[in-house]
Order: C-alpha cells, then sequence, then structure tokens
C-alpha cells in the first residue's frame, strides 16, 4: 500500500530571502502516529502548513491519499484534520455550533450522532452548549481538535496540540490519539514535549534549518543512537584514569569518586566483564553501581546539536 503523504524536494522561500524548506523528502505510512521534531524555526509548522494546503510551495510536490495538493486541493484537504498551535476559535459560538459548522465546510451530511461521540470522546459533551469564549485553555485546546475531527479525515496533524495543557488533560489526549490510529487514523505530530514523541510515535522525523536530517523508526533510532551507561560509585578518590583502562571509554566524574562507561547494549559483549575484572586488577573498589539509558531527548539535542 503506498504512502499516505509524499513529499518530494519541497522548497519554500519567502519574499524575504529565508529559505524554510529545503528540498525535504518525507513519506508518512498509512494508520502510523509520525512525531516531527525539531528546535523552534527548524521548519515543522511550515511542512505541515504546506502539505494542508495552508502555505504555497517554491517547488517540489506533496500527494495527499493519491491527490495533488495544488491540483487537486479540494480533495486533498477533505482527508486532512488540522489542530493548529494557536488557540483560534469561533469565542461567541457555542462548541456545538463551531463543530457542526466545521464538518458542514467539507460538504459532509449532518451527523449529530458523530459529532456527540467527538465531545465526549474529548470530555466536551457537557459543553456543547456553552460559548466558547466562556471555555478554559484547555477546554478550547480539545475544541479545536473537535473540529479537526468532525469531516471525519483520515490524516490528523497535531501541532503542538498539548502546549499549555495539564497534565490530566494531556494523558487524556493521547488515549484518544491511540484510539483514533486504531480506527486507522493516521497521525502527524509535532511536541515540545518529547517525552510524548517517545511514548507516542511509530516513526520519529527531525527536521533542522529545513532539511529533514533523519527519519526512523523509534525502537531503531533508540538503538542506533542511544547510549547506555554504567556507573561505579568509587571506594576511594581516583586521580586520573589508569593507563590500563586509557582504551575503555570511560569518564572520571569531576570528584574523582566516580567512574561512567559508556557501551552498546546491543553489542555481542558490552566489556562490562572485562571492566569489572581490570578494576579488580587495579586494586579499584567501587561501593555502587548502576545504569542509565538515553533519552529520545538526548538523542534529539545531540543529533540537532551535530547539524549545527
Amino acid at each position: 500500500m503506498p504512502p499516505i503523504i509524499i513529499v518530494s524536494n519541497l522548497s519554500k522561500l519567502y519574499a524575504t530571502g529565508f529559505k524554510a524548506l529545503n528540498g525535504v523528502n518525507l513519506e508518512i505510512e498509512r494508520g502510523e502516529i509520525f512525531a516531527l521534531l525539531g528546535p523552534n524555526g527548524a521548519g515543522k509548522t511550515t511542512l505541515i502548513n504546506v502539505i494542508c494546503g495552508i502555505v504555497t510551495p517554491s517547488g517540489g510536490s506533496v500527494t495527499v491519499a493519491g491527490y495533488d495538493i495544488l491540483r487537486e486541493y479540494r480533495n486533498a484537504r477533505a482527508t486532512i484534520g488540522l489542530v493548529p498551535q494557536e488557540l483560534a476559535t469561533d469565542a461567541f459560538e457555542s462548541v456545538w455550533d463551531t463543530v457542526k459548522f466545521s464538518r458542514g465546510l467539507f460538504g459532509k451530511p449532518p451527523n449529530p450522532q458523530y459529532l456527540e461521540k467527538v465531545l465526549s470522546d474529548l470530555s466536551l459533551l457537557d459543553k456543547k452548549s456553552s460559548v466558547i469564549m466562556t471555555l478554559s485553555g484547555g477546554m478550547k485546546r480539545r475544541v479545536l481538535i473537535a473540529k479537526a475531527l468532525a469531516h471525519e479525515p483520515k490524516i490528523l496533524f497535531l501541532d503542538e496540540p498539548t502546549a499549555g495543557v495539564d497534565v490530566e488533560l494531556r494523558r487524556d489526549m493521547w488515549e484518544m490519539v491511540r484510539r483514533l490510529r486504531e480506527n486507522g487514523v493516521t497521525i502527524i505530530l509535532t511536541t515540545h514535549y518529547i517525552e510524548e514523541a517517545e511514548q507516542m510515535a511509530d516513526r520519529i522525523g527531525v527536521i533542522n534549518r529545513g532539511e529533514i536530517i533523519l527519519v526512523e523508526r523509534k525502537a531503531d533510532l533508540m538503538r542506533k543512537l542511544g547510549r547506555k551507561q554504567l556507573t561505579l560509585s568509587l571506594q576511594a578518590k581516583l586521580e586520573r584514569i589508569p593507563a590500563e583502562l586509557a582504551e575503555l571509554n570511560l569518564e572520571l566524574s569531576t570528584d574523582g569518586f566516580a567512574l561512567t562507561y559508556t557501551f552498546d547494549s546491543q553489542a555481542e559483549s558490552t566489556g562490562i566483564a572485562g571492566l569489572l575484572r581490570q578494576l579488580g586488577e587495579l586494586g579499584i573498589g567501587f561501593k555502587d553501581l548502576h545504569t542509565t539509558e538515553s533519552s529520545l531527548e538526548d538523542i534529539f539535542v545531540n543529533l540537532v546539536r551535530s547539524d549545527a
């Protein structure tokens, strides 16, 4: 089955001379949760806005569910739901009226049962008659998601969907996202909460300075670029790493009371047994040890730093 979104050599050059996108190539698979990560100004929102038909590209092509976003705009746009960063809502309308209007914009026949289910899934059903301006920021964020889902899109873009949302509501939103994916909706999200991408995404894309620098399945990315570290708390202060251990990937703490060994947990041999044996032979005792594993945030920071 072909990808649901195909981005080919996409570029965006603004009149100011700023190149927001530079030869972006990207494919999004049907039914996946894809997280797009990047620092501020990297091009995340520009890329989403081009795919959604909000920003006109300077070059390249994009197809969405088989439709070209320029030549077949209406068909392409009808497959997409977009939750933008900004809390832009019809402040004086009721929740029900604005969601119903969003459905009608796409020529969909009335379906109050479906809209009620969307509102129920977002814990908004009891607020259906409320005027939007009276809602909290978190409630307004949920209304944006309801509007994006009103026309039953195959693809849902979530641009920083949980910014400013409390932890409990954020958890509810991600449960809803999982249910949508189970129903065949493809989810593309950007987030500053990298732990969300680590928890939710099937694949991770990293964009920096308008270029995609990496696309990997999350598990493969963690395995290839993640690190495991063994930290040993020493019984006595060590002034320097002995010459016998110089070839090992060791780091001595500034106070001299801890050694950190970085290793590949996927390798046939981690080297830990040999390290402990050598420490014993050198008379270097330790009183405690623990292992840590690099997070997606560590990997992301290192990727962006190396691309700078």
